[in-house]
């Protein structure tokens, strides 16, 4: 199995294990799509230079009000939740979730994903 198909692999596992988990992706800091479970109808190259752009905020954002390295990143809209976590070096991986996601479970699930992906990318 190809690399990039043991990640969509997992990007698919995160989604099985977590059913308000509607998307995810694995994006580089540089707003490259790298691999992704994303609707057909979702532009990849827009989600990806979002994705990038929130995670360099929030990393400056964390910095700049001296919290630390970031961690993870959570938007919360009138339609569910984009959640973005470090996955590794220059990679973030997100998750878009229903309204309805146990954020608590949401964040366990995407740690054990970014725990697979180590030990891929």
């Amino acid at each position: 199995m190809s690399r990039v198909e043991t990640i969509n692999r997992i990007l698919r596992n995160l989604q099985a294990a977590s059913p308000a988990v509607e998307a995810s992706a694995l994006i580089s800091e540089d707003g490259l799509m790298l691999a992704s479970a994303l609707p057909q109808h979702v532009d990849e190259s827009r989600v990806a230079g979002v994705s990038a752009t929130l995670s360099t905020l929030g990393s400056r954002a964390a910095r700049e009000l001296e919290r630390g390295d970031v961690e993870e990143v959570l938007v919360r809209g009138s339609y569910g939740y984009a959640v973005m976590i470090s996955a590794s070096a220059g990679t973030v991986l997100l998750a878009l979730a229903s309204r309805e996601a146990k954020l608590g479970l949401i964040f366990l699930d995407m740690r054990r994903a970014v725990d697979d992906l180590r030990k891929v990318v």
